[in-house]
């Protein structure tokens, strides 16, 4: 049985507003009405999610989330708006993907997946 991601965390500085912060940018449902006020997320989205593994840049230690959009340039601007630093452009990887890159409020590192439609 293979075991596949089923849960993400991103921790900020400030959790009420990082969960305000990505329930603006991407439409999140954020519900923290619990004891912890963790704010569990609801994407929309029921689809399995893969990933991968490497050596982090100047040999420093990271965890990233990579979020499929259908407008790259439209979610970097909008991040930028809410105060974020962009850190790639919409990039083609040629045969594989086309991705943006930005730091969030809280210096984390987010990367916009363009949505394609599905190879047959």
């Amino acid at each position: 049985m293979a075991n596949h991601v089923v849960h993400f965390e991103i921790l900020g500085t400030d959790g009420k507003k990082t969960q305000a912060f990505y329930g603006n940018l991407f439409g999140w449902k954020i519900d923290a009405n619990n004891p912890m006020n963790y704010g569990l997320v609801d994407t929309g989205s029921r689809a399995l999610f893969g990933g991968g593994i490497g050596a982090g840049e100047d040999g420093k230690p990271a965890v990233r989330l990579y979020v499929e959009v259908d407008d790259l340039q439209t979610y970097l601007d909008k991040a930028k708006r809410l105060g974020c630093k962009e850190l790639m452009p919409p990039t083609v990887i040629p045969n594989f993907v086309t991705i943006a890159m930005f730091a969030d409020p809280d210096g984390n590192i987010i990367g916009l997946v363009k949505a394609e439609p599905p190879l047959r």
